[in-house]
């Protein structure tokens, strides 16, 4: 029989504090972190390399609005469209139908791998409209997004979602909020994973600011999605469908990712990189 005070008990509060009907909760301050610390890194970079803080700025307005509507559509349509195809306007506003009225929830439903659709998708008009090369803003972003995904996975751990199997490992987590069972605390399995993907990426740049196009920002799809891929083996499946699936959808949605970095970690670029104009 398993002794469960042996287990580490984790049943925190999702809110810091509350004010009547508002409450900011720890999922959305980990958000906040996530691209606090990714924009002040970022702006180290620009500095390094003579841009502009207004050019991050502006970098930074359409990773944010990108980051958001995809990670929005990505759930909805990968991993709950048995619900939002008959409540179509919830995927849009933060509010839910309950019980015949209108109630404000928030955005319940966030994918990660729609998230980093959406960031491909900003990243591209952003280098379209301010005429920067797109593989230099790849890169370069590419040494925060895994500090940033770190922050997320802190706060899905604080939410006490996205949970592993059940284990007898000493370091195993008994989720309150859910069960009594001693579980794989996979969220800091990926929060771990992506602050060493972070170091090896960082200290390739740090020996060397004008890597190869294409080095960084395809060295970071292998190793964050190949950590997903292999840490979703531990982790409960997230919807119904997934049951009696040899790869869940998270390992699908990873498997494009990854063979995407390798293209870019591999490919001869066309012709070299040019120096960007000082904005």
């Amino acid at each position: 029989m398993i002794d469960l005070l042996s287990f580490i008990h984790w049943e925190p509060k999702p809110e810091i504090f509350s004010i009547g009907s508002f409450g900011v909760r720890y999922y959305s301050l980990c958000w906040l972190l996530a691209f606090v610390a990714s924009y002040f890194l970022m702006l180290n970079v620009f500095k390094r390399e003579g841009k502009s803080q207004d050019l991050l700025d502006q970098l930074t307005i359409y990773i944010f609005i990108g980051t958001l509507v995809g990670a929005r559509l990505g759930h909805c349509f990968f991993y709950d469209w048995a619900y939002f195809k008959d409540h179509f306007i919830e995927i849009f506003i933060p509010m839910q139908k309950v019980n015949g009225s209108w109630q404000l929830t928030g955005f319940t439903g966030l994918a990660s791998h729609g998230g980093a659709v959406g960031i491909l998708t900003a990243m591209w008009l952003f280098a379209r409209k301010s005429k920067t090369n797109f593989m230099w803003v790849a890169d370069r972003l590419s040494l925060v997004i895994p500090v940033a995904c770190a922050f997320i996975r802190l706060g899905n751990f604080f939410n006490s979602e996205m949970i592993g199997n059940p284990t007898d490992l000493p370091w195993a987590v008994v989720f309150g909020h859910e069960d009594n069972i001693p579980r794989h605390p996979a969220q800091l399995y990926e929060a771990i994973a992506y602050v060493i993907s972070f170091l090896i990426l960082w200290g390739i740049y740090k020996k060397n600011i004008h890597p190869k196009p294409g080095k960084l920002f395809g060295l970071m799809l292998i190793l964050l999605f190949t950590a997903r891929f292999v840490i979703e083996f531990v982790k409960l499946d997230q919807v119904d469908f997934e049951a009696g699936m040899a790869l869940n959808m998270g390992q699908w949605l990873s498997i494009p990712f990854i063979l995407l970095g390798f293209y870019f970690l591999w490919r001869t670029p066309k012709e070299p990189q040019k120096v960007q104009n000082k904005r």
